[in-house]
């Protein structure tokens, strides 16, 4: 095998072929290739400087500056009228409109999640606000921003918490509920939500007008999501000064108000969760005067910048946000 290099030949012997050199990513300009499409569309450096509204003698340079980036060889043959691409240019023309489109689809997706045009948003929120509070936020963002992906998760503040950690999700409706250690977030604040407690239609208290407290209920039977009351909403109960007695543990909304209904006992509602209430039960509302039951959050992940599709529906949320109903300290409504 003559004209072969020792270490080719060094190769064969023990049937390993030796990998071709490894071509090294060349440092174009942008620009050129730019240029370079326009001169080979043309035909013409005269006509690609008209319309670039660059001088001949520019274009000239940019095209020398990309021959030599690329080795050297000419791309285009230079003739008494015009130029024609050589081999190397037409090798070079789809490489080049490849670059071109995709620098193009690139500045538009950017464009389009500046202007909240498209992208994505993969946001969660707990059970009792996707009552009213998160759908009033939704259809005024598709309304506004029908272009962009939309991911919703439901789950426990916890859960939605750990989600939004791993990258999962960008924005997270969360609740103070559960004591739920919520400083290492970024906290951007709803409402705080106001309680109601439901009892039977029949019910002593359903004709009350005004705040009731809840002492006056101390002695009922109570409905909740959990035997013990720390860290559920009738943590207000305890600040009032008495341990309610849980008679039947409920988990779920309907559920819970089926069983107020039936005269089974009665239990606390949120605000956000008030709208969806059956008709045979009656809601009074709660004289608190301490802590509000529980304050909500959109939250997300600190150091991690807010896309301009999250800002947008963190907006709508807080309109949303702006027309649920509380009461305020005192018993006046907020």
């Amino acid at each position: 095998m003559p004209n072969q290099h020792p270490e080719a030949l060094a190769g064969v012997a023990s049937g390993v072929v030796a990998a071709p050199p490894a071509v090294g990513l060349p440092d174009v300009s942008t620009v050129w290739l730019r240029v370079f499409l326009d001169v080979a569309r043309h035909g013409s450096f005269t006509v690609a400087a008209r319309t670039l509204g660059w001088t001949q003698s520019a274009v000239s340079r940019q095209i020398s500056s990309l021959e030599a980036a690329l080795g050297g060889g000419p791309l285009f043959d230079r003739l008494p009228r015009g130029v024609r691409l050589t081999e190397a240019g037409r090798v070079l023309v789809p490489h080049a409109e490849a670059v071109t489109q995709a620098l193009h689809g690139a500045a538009r997706e950017l464009t389009e999640l500046r202007e909240v045009a498209g992208g994505r948003l993969r946001f969660g929120a707990f059970a009792t606000a996707d009552a009213a509070l998160v759908p009033q936020a939704l259809a005024a963002f598709r309304t506004r921003h029908p272009g962009v992906r939309l991911t919703r998760e439901e789950g426990i503040t916890p859960g939605l918490l750990k989600r939004l950690d791993s990258g999962h999700l960008d924005l997270a409706v969360v609740s103070t509920t559960g004591r739920t250690p919520l400083e290492p977030y970024g906290l951007h604040h709803l409402l705080d939500e106001s309680l109601y407690v439901a009892v039977p239609a029949g019910h002593p208290l359903a004709g009350a007008t005004g705040p009731v407290r809840l002492g006056r209920l101390a002695d009922a039977d109570w409905i909740s999501g959990s035997s013990r009351p720390e860290g559920t909403l009738l943590d207000a109960a305890l600040r009032q000064g008495f341990r309610p007695h849980v008679t039947h543990v409920v988990g779920e909304w309907t559920a819970k108000l089926g069983y107020v209904a039936a005269g089974l006992g009665v239990t606390l509602v949120p605000a956000l969760a008030a709208a969806s209430v059956r008709q045979d039960v009656a809601l009074l509302p709660v004289l608190d005067e301490g802590a509000p039951a529980r304050a909500v959050y959109a939250a997300t992940a600190r150091g991690r910048s807010l896309a301009p599709a999250a800002e947008a529906f963190l907006g709508a949320l807080r309109e949303a946000a702006s027309r649920i109903p509380c009461w305020g300290p005192g018993g006046t409504m907020a």
